[in-house]
């Protein structure tokens, strides 16, 4: 099945464009296994539920850093959606294809995607929104918003930290990664054009030894428009 790279955006930039190659290459290394550490997904199961109440079947959602294809994209597909998926690592969406061969691909970030025109009801970004910076969270955030259809939905979890840019083992290998304060998030969704409709906050206690207890944070947003 075919692969869709999508161009750089940020081609000018050489030490960010490294990162993110570096960012791809953890991803690779640690594969399935980001699912056997994580095996317990019910806030991003609940999330998508709430989700496909709010869009009908034929709704087009973009899983942004969608991993594996498990469970996000299979269970979009699942409620009559036309899903595709997009990672920066193509050992990922190697898996997602043998996952969810029934999705589209594109291989890229979500600051590659150009600005609209609205080409989907719905975006989802399940912890994939903590590698990058703050500096460019505003810019993906609004991204986001642009390729939204009015009053489309996006879907978003985050890890509560007060953190940005950090380094940190993960899986056998390092990541960078940033995080914020409940407060601070609802607050930056607002300012780029989101209405919080629901939220979930969840302790969550990772498989592994080697990842910390955490707090996770769902958000369910509608795409609203200044008047």
């Amino acid at each position: 099945m075919e692969v869709e790279r999508l161009a750089p955006a940020e081609r000018d930039d050489l030490a960010w464009i490294e990162r993110e190659a570096i960012q791809a290459r953890a991803y690779d290394a640690m594969g399935a296994r980001y699912d056997e550490a994580f095996p317990h997904k019910e806030g991003q199961l609940t999330c998508v539920e709430r989700l496909l109440e709010q869009v009908g079947p034929g709704a087009r959602v973009l899983d942004v850093g969608s991993g594996t294809g498990l469970p996000t994209a299979r269970q979009l597909l699942a409620g009559g959606c036309s899903v595709t998926c997009l990672d920066i690592s193509p050992g990922m969406l190697e898996l997602a294809q043998r996952n969810v061969p029934e999705a589209a691909f594109q291989l890229g970030s979500v600051l590659d995607i150009p600005d609209g025109p609205p080409a989907y009801e719905a975006v989802v970004a399940f912890f994939s929104l903590l590698n990058l910076p703050r500096a460019r969270m505003r810019t993906a955030l609004r991204r986001i918003h642009s390729i939204l259809t009015p009053d489309g939905w996006f879907g978003l979890a985050m890890v509560e930290a007060d953190v940005d840019d950090v380094s940190i083992p993960f899986l056998g290998t390092r990541l960078r990664v940033t995080g914020y304060l409940r407060d601070d998030l609802r607050e930056l969704l607002r300012e780029c054009g989101f209405y919080i409709g629901w939220e979930q906050l969840l302790s969550y206690a990772p498989e592994t030894s080697a990842a910390q207890p955490e707090i996770q944070m769902f958000f369910l947003c509608r795409r609203v428009d200044e008047s």
